[in-house]
């Protein structure tokens, strides 16, 4: 064996113009995903042949150098740190200063969690931990994309380790690869359906996508010898290329196709863009297709700006979005995206080149890493400092009132609005979603007022389904006459069901509408009110209809969809309505949910149930409520994106519910 000689440099593989080629269609792909889903529903796969590119191109490198007795740690490093810091330093400063100017108190924080986790490549780790890379809140995250970073950083460091470990154990290199891709996808496979986000963010269970680059990698340097071994004739040789880089270029298409952001994700699903991507490498240059599409001119100038390409657009497209408050138009997003071009050529050109030539490298390296420590710092102190809420100066107090963005919603003696709610009667606080596991609710621990009828009312309301029941309570409350006893059973994210039986030991839903439909039952209310979130359909509020009339109810309220906004009210507000803020706007409401209620209005025709158009009362031509009354902070309309403040809650109960529900009973 012979021993490492640390003055050779490493050894590269011969320059293939297909790969950049190859690398253009995989930033492609996820840049008109991020900016056009629409139009490519699969692109996010564009990562998945980053990762192949990667596995493959490093244990080249690696093996090519061990094999030649070159391989030298701090070399191997320092080469890693001149290809990747630059530009990325560039992305982090620019969205730390961008931040700093356009973004709320809670959003800088997060971002400079991003910062410091996305500076020593742990933001995979940061992300798992938070929503989904699919999920509504994503497009406000400028540094998501870090991710896919994290975990390729995550392979340098272990990899290059593991092949000289095996190398000097004088073990078989692809049997360490087979060993450890095949333990990488079982962990991936078993995981994918039951913790989705886990697998998705996770080094151990995406290993393998690099893992399939490293052992064509080992492939390629042993051609001769694996060719000999598969015995295979001339002539399927030479044509075999051809062969192999079709069936690559069909397992992509399939794969940006077929492959969307409601599959199961990486699962098998990464085999068609991960094996795909090998089967053109492995087809080499001189394919036809390689040569003439991945070859050419412009494939391989996006190739050569790829990485500071998928660096710079994503940021561009999420602080656009930030700024509008909602999905920015088509123009924007294109503009957005040619930004992003410019600046990925411009640093290519001014930064990424020349510091990869400088001859000084040792001292490049410590600058880079020296800048990147207190980016992370920065990033750290950004977090800790809460996001240094006094950027904000007159807004500072305002952001501070609805700093907390997602209180509890019980609706139940609601006080002030800075108090806590009363938890008493919320049939989503159990421990399934405390503790994050399925249980029977604890009826021993909702007080029987909030379900039970008493004897010293006169009139009882009792309201069903979830969050957006709970809201009307406040106003309703206060608005009834005072012989009329309010009921509950409204468990958030829980639409009324009908059809819902015994309680379940694992459906949450399911137990809770169950309990619903007993308590009713028992109750025999005056009039019962459904509201809910989503599920507005005619044909389910029928059938709700008839399972209470079954039960004995004769008075029976549906409540249309509220206002939607883009983002958090208050956001909107801080961002785009500040110095002249309109008691009622279009800007960043969501128009689906007035549509919606348009339709519902227009075909309900249920005998025996009424319909409440609480969109009719908010809105008009010039849009929602965004405040009522004076105060546009103590008087602001949703806490959220949708949910009523008290004011809201009251305002709807004394012009639409209260006056509804006594004139239903009236009718009966």
């Amino acid at each position: 064996m012979k021993e490492l000689k640390t003055e050779h440099h490493l050894s590269h593989p011969k320059y293939r113009p297909d790969i950049d080629g190859l690398r253009a269609v995989a930033v492609l792909a996820v840049v008109i995903f991020h900016a056009f889903p629409a139009h490519l529903k699969g692109g996010f796969i564009g990562v998945d042949i980053f990762f192949v590119i990667s596995g493959f191109l490093i244990t080249t490198i690696i093996l090519g150098s061990l094999n030649k007795g070159s391989f030298n740690f701090i070399e191997f490093y320092a080469r890693r740190i001149k290809r990747i810091f630059p530009a990325l330093l560039i992305i982090l400063i620019s969205c730390c200063a961008a931040g700093w100017f356009l973004l709320l108190a809670d959003e800088y924080k997060q971002l400079g969690k991003h910062l410091a986790a996305g500076s020593v490549f742990i933001s995979n780790f940061a992300l798992r931990q938070e929503s989904g890379y699919f999920d509504n809140s994503a497009e406000t995250k400028p540094l998501l994309h870090l991710w896919s970073l994290g975990i390729e950083e995550q392979f340098y460091i272990i990899w290059p380790l593991l092949l000289y470990t095996a190398w000097r154990a004088r073990l078989n290199p692809l049997a360490v690869i087979v060993i450890a891709a095949a333990i990488s996808f079982a962990l991936n496979i078993s995981n994918v359906r039951t913790s989705g986000s886990f697998t998705f963010y996770s080094p151990q269970t995406r290993f393998w996508e690099l893992l399939i680059g490293s052992a064509l990698a080992y492939i390629t340097l042993n051609k001769e010898a694996a060719l000999t071994t598969l015995r295979m004739p001339a002539m399927i040789r030479e044509k075999g290329t051809e062969v192999l880089s079709a069936l690559g270029f069909i397992m992509l298409t399939v794969g940006f196709l077929r492959i969307s952001e409601s599959r199961p994700f990486p699962g098998t699903w990464a085999l068609l863009p991960t094996l795909g991507t090998a089967l053109i490498i492995a087809a080499g240059p001189k394919a036809w297709l390689n040569k003439k599409i991945l070859s050419n001119r412009l494939m391989v100038w996006i190739g050569l700006i790829s990485f500071p390409l998928y660096l710079w657009h994503w940021p561009i497209l999420s602080f656009a979005h930030i700024v509008e408050g909602a999905l920015p138009s088509r123009n924007i997003r294109i503009i957005a995206v040619l930004v992003a071009i410019t600046l990925a050529y411009a640093t290519y050109r001014i930064i990424e080149k020349p510091i990869r030539k400088h001859e000084n490298s040792r001292k490049i390296v410590l600058v880079l890493v020296s800048f990147m420590i207190l980016t992370g710092l920065a990033g750290f102190s950004i977090f800790k400092n809460e996001g240094y809420v006094s950027r904000l100066d007159d807004r500072a107090q305002f952001s501070a009132y609805f700093k907390n963005d997602s209180p509890e919603w019980p609706y139940m003696e609601r006080t002030d609005l800075l108090s806590k709610y009363n938890d008493q009667c919320n049939f989503f606080n159990i421990p399934r979603f405390r503790e994050g596991k399925a249980t029977t609710i604890p009826v021993s621990s909702i007080p029987s007022t909030c379900y039970e009828k008493n004897s010293s009312s006169t009139k009882t309301l009792f309201i069903w389904g979830d969050s957006h029941a709970q809201h009307l309570y406040y106003g309703l409350s206060k608005n009834l006459p005072s012989d009329w006893q309010i009921l509950q059973v409204a468990s958030s994210s829980c639409p009324a069901n009908p059809h819902a039986t015994a309680p379940s030991a694992t459906d949450y839903c399911e137990q809770s509408n169950w309990f619903a439909i007993q308590a009713i039952s028992k109750a025999k209310p005056d009039v019962v009110l459904i509201g809910q979130d989503w599920g507005h359909d005619i044909g389910k509020m029928q059938e709700i209809t008839e399972k209470l009339k079954s039960i004995g109810v004769k008075g029976i309220i549906f409540t249309g969809p509220v206002p939607h906004w883009s983002s958090d009210l208050h956001k909107i507000v801080l961002k785009s309505l500040w110095e002249d803020t309109p008691s009622r706007t279009m800007t960043g409401l969501n128009k689906d949910f007035i549509e919606k209620n348009d339709d519902l209005r227009k075909r309900f025709n249920i005998y025996g149930a009424n319909y409440a158009d609480i969109i009719n009362l908010m809105c008009d031509n010039a849009g929602c409520l965004t405040y009522i009354g004076n105060d546009k902070k103590e008087g602001l309309t949703s806490w959220d994106k949708s949910h009523f403040t008290p004011v809201a809650s009251n305002y709807v109960a004394e012009h639409l519910l209260a006056k509804l529900v006594t004139e239903v009973d009236k009718q009966k």
